[in-house]
């Protein structure tokens, strides 16, 4: 029978375990890249991290390698990722605590910049990036696939065989998958499978797309934010729902996150609607997310992301493959441990 050096449910960590010259599978419960990721907004918004020290300086670390992550996927894969430079304009409406630090912006400042807004608040400018994340994950997928990661789709893990005090191997309905060390990366479902309880729970947030995007800067204001794509899409979103694993859109709320997004540009009123979506984040007890050892030794957690998971993706990866390495990882992962709940 087979057997791998690693299994991880989920895909960046896959990758860096690979390129390490680990012998890995990814188990996914649909396609590849399919849930949170896909739904995500792709905001990296490292400025908005909150009051949490050691969780800021984590956001601001990862934020920081985007490029070179990006570029190092993007030559691995043949896929270009729409990496944008552009800022965000972040309007101060909202009690954020703290109050996201960045250069004012005057109303002629706000009219160069973007002719279209038309919100009268008090504005930043902020100097972050975007992503697509459904080419960030096609990219993704294709750079596991070239590194040689095996990749098994609609295999959802329902469980795990232990023998002393160790799993040996993951359980799908349909097989057994046998490996050295397991990291379950599963987001939302994350505490769904065991073998340790695992406090994630399900954040549903709705969203749309509509054309053309009449913004060439990220927005946030107003209870949403917008979010242009270089392929002339602009996303809009988004809500923060407790409704379990339901992943179903509302029209009513599908139209009041249209009509809060076109008070910021009036123009997206008469914007074509292209689609609407909802995923389901990961949230934790504390906001924080879960990352490093649990009390079985060669099982390893990573979630609880929230609402950043394409942000701290590639901190994420090179953390937890030190970890899984049995190194010592170059960020203080105590804040983020799974024993603060148990």
């Amino acid at each position: 029978m087979k057997s791998w050096d690693a299994i991880v449910i989920g895909m960046s960590l896959a990758i860096e375990l690979r390129r390490g010259g680990l012998s890995v599978l990814v188990l996914e419960r649909h396609q590849p890249g399919r849930e949170a990721s896909w739904a995500a907004g792709g905001m990296l918004a490292e400025r908005e991290a909150g009051s949490n020290r050691a969780f800021a300086e984590l956001a601001r670390a990862s934020a920081a390698m985007y490029p070179e992550f990006v570029q190092r996927l993007e030559d691995e894969s043949g896929v270009k990722v729409d990496l944008r430079e552009q800022g965000t304009i972040r309007y101060l409406d909202d009690n954020h605590v703290p109050e996201p630090a960045g250069d004012p912006l005057t109303e002629a400042d706000l009219s160069r910049l973007e002719p279209e807004l038309g919100y009268s608040a008090s504005a930043v400018f902020l100097p972050e990036r975007c992503v697509d994340p459904r080419l960030l994950m096609q990219a993704l997928v294709a750079a596991a696939k070239h590194l040689g990661v095996d990749i098994s789709s609609g295999a959802e893990v329902t469980g795990f065989e232990l023998a002393c005090d160790r799993v040996e191997a993951a359980i799908t309905p349909k097989s057994r998958y046998v490996c050295n060390v397991i990291v379950n990366c599963a987001g939302a479902w994350a505490g769904q499978i065991g073998p340790v309880a695992i406090p994630t729970v399900p954040k549903k947030g709705q969203m749309l797309a509509v054309t053309p995007a009449v913004v060439r800067h990220v927005v946030r204001g107003n209870g949403v934010y917008l979010i242009p794509r270089s392929d002339g899409r602009l996303v809009i979103g988004a809500t923060v729902e407790d409704a379990g694993f339901d992943k179903r859109t509302d029209p009513a709320t599908i139209q009041r996150l249209h009509q809060a997004a076109a008070v910021l540009a009036p123009n997206i009123g008469q914007a074509r609607m292209l689609e609407d979506w909802a995923g389901l984040r990961p949230g934790t007890p504390d906001g924080l997310p879960i990352l490093g050892a649990t009390p079985i030794a060669n099982y390893f957690v990573a979630t609880g992301h929230y609402r950043d998971g394409i942000l701290l993706a590639p901190i994420t990866a090179k953390l937890m493959a030190q970890v899984v390495r049995g190194e010592a990882p170059t960020f203080d992962l105590a804040p983020f441990r799974l024993g603060l709940f148990q």
